[in-house]
C-alpha cells in the first residue's frame, strides 16, 4: 500500500492519494462475502450457501465493491492520518479512480486540516474593570421573591379583576369566525400583568366580574411563532370563573424563621447579602474571562475551515434537539412553528459557531505557546469531584481514558484563560 500526501489549492486542505494492492482488496472482499452470503438467494443453492463466484455471476462482479471499500478503507485512512500527523477537521471527500477485482484499489481523500493560528497580543491586554455591588434594594428584591413564593391565594368575590390578580377563565378564539388550533381552553389560570398571553388580552380582562362573559379582540404579533396566526386579528370569547389575589406574608422575624434557618430578619438579610456577593464574584469572573478571550480573538488571525464550523453547528443543532425533546417537540415540528427551513435554522447559528471555534483555537494556541499543562494531581482531584457529584467510584472514572483526556483539556483551557486575565491590565 502507498499513500501520497499533498496540499491542494485551497488553504487548510490536503489530498491523500491511496493505492492498495489488488490482493489486499480481494482478501477484504472475501470477508465481505462471508458476512453477507446469508442475504443472497440463488436457485439450486440453500440460502447463504452459494459460492462467491456464483453470487458475482448472478448479481454482477461489482456486487461486493461498495461494502469492501467500507470494510477496508476507514482503518487504512485513520492510520494514514495518524502516521502523517494530519489534524483532520472534516469528513474526507472520497474520489475512487479504480476499484476492480484483480486490480489495485486507487482513490483520493481530500480533507480539511486544523488551521495555523497567528496569535496576536495576549499578554498585557487592556480590560475594563467590572464591578457589581449589593445594595439594600437588591436584598429587598430578593426578600420580595421569597415573600411571593410563600404567598397564599385568597378568593375575591366583592370586586372586579385588577392587575396582579390570578384569574380562572374559559376562552375560545376565532379568526373571521373560524376557530384555530390552540385557541380554546377551560379553567385556564392567568395572572393579570404576567404578559403570558397575546399583547392586549390581559388588559381587557381587567374590570371583568365573576361569571361575566366578554368578547376580547387582539392582534397577534407580526413575529408570532405560528406563521398562520402572525399579524391576524382574533376574537376570544372569555368567561370569568374566579378571581384570586396574592396575600403576601409580613417580612419580619417570624417570616425569617418560616422561610430559613435563621431566627431574625437581620440574619436572613446578612445571608442574602453574602449569597448575592458570591454570585456577583462569579459574574465578574465570567464576564472578565469572556472579555479577555474576545480581546485576544480580535487580535488573532485564523482562516477557519468550513468543516470546523459545520461540526460546531451540528453540535449546536443536536443540543437544540435534546432541549426540544424535553418539551415534547421534534426539530421538524419546531421549524414548522417558526416558519424556517433547516438550512435557515443552521444559518442562524453560523456566527455563533465561528466565534466558538475561534475561541477554542486561540485558547489551544495559548496553551501550546505557554506550555500549560494539567498535572495528574489536578486531573485526579477533578475526577474525585465528578465521582462525588454523580455517585460513582473515582477508580471507575479513572479507567476512562477519553474522560481523562477531556478533563485534561478542560483544565488546560481554564489555566490558559486565567493566565490571560492574570497578565491583563485591568483599568
Amino acid at each position: 500500500m502507498s499513500v501520497k500526501v499533498e496540499k491542494t489549492e485551497n488553504k487548510n486542505e490536503v489530498k491523500l492519494s491511496f493505492e492498495i494492492e489488488a490482493a489486499k482488496f480481494e482478501e477484504a472482499m472475501k470477508k465481505v462475502y462471508v458476512k453477507t452470503a446469508k442475504y443472497f438467494t440463488i436457485p439450486g443453492f440453500r440460502k447463504g450457501k452459494a459460492p462467491m463466484a456464483i453470487v458475482e455471476r448472478t448479481y454482477g462482479s461489482s456486487i461486493f465493491y461498495e461494502d469492501t471499500f467500507n470494510e477496508l478503507v476507514p482503518e487504512i485512512y485513520d492510520e494514514a492520518i495518524k502516521e502523517n500527523k494530519i489534524e483532520a477537521v472534516s469528513t474526507p471527500q472520497i474520489d475512487i479512480s479504480q476499484m476492480e477485482k484483480g486490480k489495485d484499489l486507487k482513490f483520493t481523500a481530500i480533507v480539511q486540516i486544523k488551521p495555523e493560528v497567528k496569535l496576536g497580543k495576549y499578554k498585557g491586554i487592556e480590560l475594563k474593570k467590572i464591578e457589581y455591588t449589593v445594595s439594600d434594594k437588591d436584598i429587598e428584591h430578593e426578600l420580595g421573591h421569597m415573600a411571593e413564593h410563600n404567598a397564599r391565594l385568597v378568593n375575591v368575590e366583592d370586586r372586579s379583576v385588577e392587575k396582579g390578580d390570578i384569574t380562572i377563565i374559559d376562552f375560545a378564539g376565532s379568526i373571521d369566525g373560524v376557530a384555530f388550533n390552540g385557541g380554546t381552553a377551560e379553567n385556564q389560570e392567568l395572572e393579570i400583568g404576567s404578559n403570558k398571553f397575546i399583547p392586549g388580552f390581559e388588559d381587557q380582562v381587567i374590570g371583568m366580574k365573576i361569571d361575566e362573559e366578554k368578547d376580547i379582540k387582539v392582534t397577534f404579533p407580526e413575529d408570532y411563532f405560528s406563521k398562520d396566526l402572525a399579524g391576524k386579528e382574533a376574537t376570544f370569547k372569555v368567561k370569568l370563573h374566579e378571581i384570586k389575589k396574592k396575600e403576601l406574608p409580613k417580612i419580619d422575624d417570624d417570616f425569617a424563621k418560616d422561610v430559613s434557618e435563621f431566627d431574625t430578619l437581620k440574619e436572613l438579610k446578612a445571608s442574602i447579602k453574602e449569597k448575592l456577593e458570591k454570585e456577583n464574584e462569579e459574574k465578574v469572573k465570567f464576564e472578565t474571562q469572556d472579555a479577555a478571550v474576545k480581546n485576544v480573538c480580535d487580535n488573532t488571525e485564523i482562516d477557519i475551515p468550513s468543516g470546523m464550523i459545520d461540526s460546531e453547528i451540528d453540535n449546536m443543532v443536536n443540543d437544540m434537539k435534546s432541549r426540544l425533546q424535553y418539551q415534547g417537540l421534534t426539530l421538524d415540528n419546531y421549524l414548522k412553528m417558526v416558519g424556517k427551513t433547516e438550512q435557515e435554522f443552521r444559518k442562524d447559528y453560523e456566527e455563533q459557531a465561528k466565534e466558538a471555534v475561534k475561541s477554542r483555537l486561540v485558547i489551544e494556541a495559548i496553551v501550546k505557546a505557554e506550555k500549560i499543562e494539567a498535572d495528574d494531581k489536578d486531573i485526579t482531584a477533578k475526577i474525585e469531584e465528578m465521582a462525588k457529584n454523580y455517585g460513582r467510584e473515582a477508580k471507575d472514572l479513572e479507567e476512562n481514558e477519553a474522560l481523562k483526556n477531556y478533563i485534561k483539556g478542560s483544565l488546560e483551557t481554564e489555566k490558559a484563560i486565567e493566565f490571560v486575565v492574570k497578565n491583563a491590565k485591568i483599568k
